[in-house]
């Protein structure tokens, strides 16, 4: 589809209930992305927009082809993306080229735009373009894991490694040997919610990303932000807070959201002074364990950088993807010799994820 057969408008970023009802159609198809769904978007830009973001519609001659948000970076305008969110905030109709939209998207923006990118794209949903001749390129990002949920749990937990499973059994023999009681709690009422986004927050807070500034307090942004998206997506048997004890001590917490069949867990945090017990991987076990044996889950995502724990509870890997348009081909040149110097540097960022299997 030619970026000519789309008529684009650009709304101020106060106006997202106004096409919430656009933004969910095309989400729909979104399945295993909950946070592409209007109430997660738009919880983000109510805590995190600074109000200079743009909405753009696009529309063809069949209906709404994409709704998207995009901040403006000296010239260059980049899809809607806090830290929050595992991919840029832009939904496509299947079937629409993202350089088609992209180019359309510039032509409409307030003021020049230099180019338009869309950040970390999946390519469930997105359709990656080939190359990167003319004005289009597109970037690796990260490689992220998912679990498929299918056929019976024992079948699926004798197909992990047995390092894997021989250390969780030596975990639960050493904790019973020490007398020390398991147990898992799921919150998925909304008045609960507090309490568990603040029993995430006092783990971290306790660990290396307090250093940082980056750890989730209920008094900070972020902490207001997962307990107002969570209260809203548990109000809707859509949310999930895990907590994994150790007798009454809380060790380990998970953050997680669902749509009809698959759940994302969108952070995970441990008590870092037990990490030989593998606690992260013992709840995960359990978790596994009781999704399968509900048989509503087909699909769980990480959304992160792949890293060895994840491999030991899967092999489903895919890349995920940016896609940037440039008004004119001398910048997309400049652009790429640039990221091909700093991608060595954002590689080693990643290397600084927890490991929490």
């Amino acid at each position: 589809m030619s970026a000519l057969t789309m008529r684009c408008e650009a709304l101020t970023v106060d106006r997202f209930d106004r096409v919430a009802s656009e933004w969910g159609l095309l989400a729909s198809r979104y399945s295993s992305a909950p946070f592409m769904q209007p109430l997660f978007v738009g919880t983000a830009l109510k805590h995190f927009a600074s109000g200079s973001e743009r909405i753009v519609i696009a529309r063809d001659t069949a209906g709404v082809a994409a709704v998207g948000v995009f901040s403006r970076r000296r010239g260059l305008w980049e899809t809607f993306q806090p830290s929050q969110s595992p991919i840029g905030a832009l939904v496509l109709r299947e079937g629409v080229s993202i350089e088609s939209l992209l180019q359309a998207a510039g032509r409409c923006m307030p003021g020049p735009a230099l180019g338009v990118a869309a950040t970390q794209q999946d390519p469930l949903y997105c359709q990656r373009p080939q190359g990167n001749g003319g004005s289009v390129s597109a970037l690796d990002y990260i490689k992220t894991a998912s679990v498929q949920v299918s056929g019976r749990f024992e079948d699926y937990w004798n197909a992990r490694g047995k390092n894997l499973r021989q250390n969780l059994r030596k975990q639960r023999r050493k904790l019973q040997d020490d007398g020390i009681d398991t147990s898992l709690e799921v919150i998925s009422a909304p008045r609960d919610v507090g309490r568990g986004v603040a029993a995430y927050g006092a783990l971290e807070s306790a660990g290396w990303k307090a250093s940082g500034g980056t750890a989730i307090s209920p008094d900070n942004a972020q902490g207001r932000f997962y307990s107002d998206m969570l209260e809203s997506f548990c109000a809707r048997g859509r949310g999930k807070i895990c907590l994994y004890r150790f007798g009454a001590q809380v060790v380990v917490v998970d953050l997680c959201i669902e749509s009809d069949d698959a759940l994302v867990v969108l952070k995970t945090t441990y008590d870092e002074s037990i990490r030989a017990f593998s606690p992260a991987a013992l709840m995960r076990e359990e978790l596994f364990q009781q999704w399968w044996q509900q048989g509503r889950l087909r699909r769980i995502e990480f959304y992160g950088p792949v890293m060895e724990w994840h491999l030991r509870w899967t092999d489903q890997v895919r890349t995920l993807f940016h896609v940037n348009w440039y008004r004119w081909p001398t910048l997309m040149r400049t652009a790429s010799q640039l990221a091909q110097r700093w991608r060595p540097r954002a590689a080693a960022a990643h290397t600084t994820q927890e490991a929490t299997g």
